[in-house]
């Protein structure tokens, strides 16, 4: 198996948008809960595993600005660049791996639709934790969708790790205090579905 780097450089660089699984047109769960955590458009959000995900494209369109979308993906950051145009200047693009990444300042809203659920090491999953930590701002949020407990056991070729609210808050720590969960059929461009579930959380108290 290649590394994880290759796998998703590879993946991008053969495979058109619409042509992955976890392809969506309008990634309007994630948008909402956003929203609700922060309407302040001033609000610094990243997108943890953003690949050429469409978020970034509505989060602009929403207001918000001061944005970074990271993954380990160049080519993944690239098509999402060249399809947003002149506004792809003012985000940051970050190419890196979330378990070993060295944030350079902390965040409001910490998203991920795609990085956690392909953690299938513990020691994997406790430094993305330990970085999480790092870059979440006092009370700032935590927004992490995976796949669900009845989901797919594999993406992409890969295997995954799926989870529910109470998994990912065993992950998360005390730290974390889980505000709102939410289920999701996702229907893939070839209407298949798969359950995915969304959990967000608050970090408790100061840094």
């Amino acid at each position: 198996m290649p590394d994880r780097t290759t796998h998703w450089d590879n993946v991008y660089a053969t495979k058109g948008e619409a042509e992955v699984s976890w392809f969506q047109d309008s990634p309007a769960i994630s948008l909402e809960m956003i929203r609700v955590a922060h309407p302040d458009h001033h609000a610094a959000i990243i997108d943890v595993g953003g690949g050429a995900s469409r978020l970034v494209d509505a989060l602009l369109q929403d207001g918000y600005r001061d944005i970074a979308v990271l993954d380990l993906s160049a080519n993944a950051l690239d098509a999402a660049r060249k399809r947003i145009g002149a506004a792809a200047s003012t985000i940051d693009w970050i190419v890196a791996d979330a378990t070993t990444w060295q944030p350079a300042k902390t965040w409001d809203i910490w998203h991920d639709r795609a990085a956690f659920h392909f953690l299938t090491d513990p020691h994997d999953r406790a430094a993305y934790v330990e970085r999480l930590r790092s870059a979440v701002a006092p009370d700032g949020h935590v927004i992490i969708a995976t796949f669900a407990p009845n989901g797919p056991e594999k993406c992409s070729g890969l295997p995954v790790q799926r989870h529910d609210s109470a998994s990912l808050s065993a992950e998360l720590g005390p730290e974390f205090e889980l505000i709102e969960t939410r289920s999701e059929v996702h229907h893939t461009p070839w209407h298949s579905t798969q359950a995915f579930q969304f959990s967000r959380f608050r970090r408790r108290g100061q840094l």
